[in-house]
């Protein structure tokens, strides 16, 4: 089964699916998988619309909200915190890496928590986002 990566108890994040990797994702207990890459981003990635349809087969919901990992609007961050938020859990985000995800996720959270769990919670899952933090400030500003 593919690596997931926990940031809370409803939300993990996870490298680049497969449309295969359904059908395990929802044996493993998870609701609904978001899908953070654009189509067409690299060559070797299954579209949104094959993943929608593995997902669907599999019972999984499924959310594509592409974003530019180097340029995460606020629009952006506000739209992934609403999917999760109204989500059934647990949910799993992917991306190319994971770290796109763990981004929108600790800029979501800048309101909520403070830098150091942010950060820490996402060092736990192996993402190193401490360039965030004077993001995160301005998030809170």
């Amino acid at each position: 089964m593919t690596t997931t990566k926990k940031l809370t108890d409803d939300l993990f994040v996870a490298a680049q699916l497969q449309p295969g990797d359904m059908a395990e994702l929802a044996k493993a207990g998870f609701k609904m998988v978001i899908n953070n890459r654009p189509d067409g981003e690299s060559e070797d990635q299954p579209s949104s619309a094959e993943m929608a349809a593995a997902a669907e087969a599999a019972g999984l919901e499924y959310a594509h909200q592409p974003v530019v990992g180097s340029n995460i609007s606020e629009t952006d961050i506000d739209g992934f915190d609403a999917i999760v938020s109204l989500a059934d859990t647990p949910v799993l985000a992917f991306c190319r890496t994971g770290t796109r995800c763990t981004t929108l996720w600790a800029l979501s959270q800048a309101d909520e928590l403070d830098n150091n769990t942010i950060l820490n919670t996402a060092a736990d899952a192996g993402y190193d986002l401490s360039g965030l933090v004077g993001r995160l400030d301005q998030r809170r500003g």
